[in-house]
């Protein structure tokens, strides 16, 4: 066969898994690796017998593919990306159509797609989610870039995302340059909130009450049934199962306490932090690797650093429970600090951005996929200009039900010297957010006292500044 229906290049496992998801779905895919020997091992192994093509060049994987050709990177974000934009252009047609689908920043797609689209062609930035799983079986897809090369990739796209119980696919076309990127790095960053009150649950229980992995397991075992069944709850289940053939310990018991990150949550942080956006979840999460990085100097610590011992004296039963209640409340403001930063980058972007359209796309197939992401979904569909989460019906409610557990949890954590950044950032998001007066106004006072910054007086009309020589009397 001569034409092929896409091209893609980077053979590492995500990208092999993309190729044969694709295959799999009735389209031929033609594909190369720098490393060329990769080709040929893909191949003679798991592509054989498929409807694939192995080229040894990019002009070979160009030349035979159907016109507007359909070419995808997966390969390292950054200069990679750069680079393999600058040899693949040279064997293109105007109209053909360049597909970043790694974990890009998005200031590098929007670049991308002015520097494409001036030389007559298309781009495509896609987040995809789901690990090297979903990109076998159905990923999450969030494609943005260039209106025009979506007709164009949607039939190819839409076939291999993840689907939804009545069949619509976890796939739909995001908006104009970076905001397919944009939306993945806010997935991820939710994801580090997400990943972090599940952690801070579990060091609860076992810190506190002293539950094994074993009876841990048990416990997210039926937090999975109801509303936080998710993905992630689900795999800490299945974590807490596994035994470590070595030591006939539980595994979870002999991982060495320091995480790594790949940077997306710091980007959603950052980009928070430009728009003037609260996600003090988000950033938290990111501190709390920080803070599990310094190891050594946390050893050191804990012979020196005096606190109150972690010892629960109560309810046992009732208490987790209790840590349920403060999970759900907290994931509920951790989503709505996630949805406030994209309405606000949608505003500043100019993104036309369907908030009901990206709960869906993360409804399944993704690492944050949820039975929770379909009330987010009726949220927005009720009322598209949801300024936040917090005020939809459903979730005021959670709240309103969950909020006396939440805030106890909170309060037993800091009683017994139990890190809670987490819950404890995202409760005081929710007071923050339900103030109509917060302690702003002796800051601006502070502000103009030692810098003449100005501010603006409750019995004034907003916009108007005012300043105070405050050493005059």
């Amino acid at each position: 066969m001569s034409d092929y229906d896409i091209g893609l290049i980077g053979l590492a496992v995500m990208g092999e898994n993309l190729v044969l998801n694709m295959e799999n779905h009735g389209f031929s895919v033609a594909v190369f690796n720098r490393t060329v020997s990769k080709v040929d091992k893909f191949m003679q192994n798991r592509a054989q017998g498929k409807n694939i093509k192995g080229c040894h060049s990019i002009e070979e994987l160009t030349a035979g593919l159907k016109r507007p050709r359909r070419v995808m990177l997966m390969v390292k974000a950054g200069k990679p990306v750069d680079d393999f934009i600058e040899l693949v252009i040279p064997h293109l047609e105007e109209g053909d159509i360049i597909i970043d689908g790694g974990n890009s920043h998005f200031p590098d797609s929007i670049r991308r797609t002015r520097y494409l689209e001036e030389k007559g062609f298309l781009f495509i930035g896609t987040g995809v989610s789901g690990g090297e799983e979903g990109a076998l079986k159905g990923p999450s897809i969030m494609p943005g870039g260039s209106p025009k090369a979506w007709p164009h990739v949607r039939e190819i796209f839409q076939s291999i995302a993840a689907k939804v119980e009545d069949g619509s696919p976890c796939c739909e076309w995001v908006g104009n340059d970076g905001a397919g990127h944009y939306v993945k790095m806010v997935h991820n960053g939710i994801e580090y909130g997400d990943m972090q009150m599940i952690c801070e649950a579990y060091f609860l229980m076992e810190k506190t009450l002293g539950k094994s992995a074993a009876e841990m397991h048990e416990v997210f075992k039926e937090w999975n049934k109801g509303e936080l069944d998710s993905y992630l709850i689900e795999i800490t289940r299945d974590i807490l199962a596994k035994t470590d053939t070595e030591t006939g310990k539980p595994m979870v018991e002999v991982i060495l306490d320091t995480a790594g990150q790949k940077g997306t949550g710091k980007w959603t942080s950052q980009s928070a932090l430009d728009l003037g956006i609260p996600t003090p979840t988000v950033a938290e999460a990111v501190f709390a690797r920080c803070m599990s990085a310094i190891k050594e100097e946390r050893v050191a610590a804990s012979t020196q650093l005096k606190g109150p011992k972690a010892r629960f004296d109560g309810d046992k039963k009732d208490f987790v429970e209790k840590i349920r209640k403060a999970l759900y409340a907290s994931k509920i403001c951790s989503y709505a600090q996630g949805y406030q930063l994209m309405r606000a980058a949608a505003k500043e972007y100019g993104w036309d951005l369907k908030f009901g359209d990206i709960a869906l796309m993360w409804r399944n197939g993704c690492i944050i996929r949820a039975q929770f992401l379909g009330k987010i979904k009726q949220a927005f569909d009720k009322n598209p200009g949801l300024e936040n989460l917090l005020l939809d019906d459903y979730f005021k409610n959670a709240i309103e039900t969950n909020q006396a557990a939440w805030r106890e949890v909170v309060v037993r954590a800091v009683e017994m010297g139990v890190p809670v950044p987490a819950f404890g950032s995202a409760l005081a998001y929710y007071d923050g957010y339900r103030s109509a007066r917060l302690p702003a106004n002796l800051l601006q006072a502070q502000r103009d006292y030692f810098g003449a910054h100005t501010y603006e007086r409750v019995d004034k009309p907003r916009g108007e500044f005012f300043h105070t020589e405050w050493l005059s009397d």
